[in-house]
């Protein structure tokens, strides 16, 4: 059987330090449709450079802004259920999102349910394995120090 080649996405890890212990958290969100928790990501936008879109689905998802690393910092596979009801594989290129700004009121507020959880928790929530690790390498990133992009990218097509 022949395998169309996956769909395009573009996806944020959104991080932050926590005020009050200094402990890095990442911000997961639930899905619309099956309540699975994610990461905001989206499909690719006219005249917008991948981490743009990162950027601004972040914003419109989770209400968030913030500085977006331009270079990838990993990618994964998922399974995307669409409106007419067929699955396609999607391939989500992943920027880290360092949140400067939570906003109230943003685009998609009633549709979700934001938490932020330690990197090794957010490997314990998501469902896709691939994502599961780029948490994992997140997590030991930012414990010794700044995660730079592509240092240890995992999932590349």
């Amino acid at each position: 059987m022949l395998r169309r080649p996956p769909r395009q996405q573009y996806g944020a890890i959104c991080h932050r330090r926590n005020k009050h212990n200094g402990d890095v958290e990442v911000l997961l969100l639930t899905s619309r449709d099956t309540g699975r928790w994610v990461i905001p990501k989206g499909w690719p936008m006219q005249g917008k450079k991948a981490h743009a879109v990162a950027e601004r689905e972040a914003f419109e998802e989770a209400g968030v802004r913030g500085n977006t690393q331009k270079e990838p910092f990993g990618f994964f596979h998922y399974e995307k259920k669409l409106k007419n009801g067929v699955k396609v594989t999607c391939l989500v290129q992943v920027h880290l999102l360092e949140v400067t700004d939570l906003i109230k009121n943003f685009p998609e507020k009633e549709s979700r349910t934001l938490e932020w959880v330690s990197p090794e928790e957010a490997q314990k929530r998501v469902n896709e394995t691939e994502l599961k690790q780029l948490f994992v390498v997140f997590g030991k990133q930012m414990a010794r120090g700044t995660p730079s992009a592509l240092q240890h990218a995992v999932g590349s097509q």
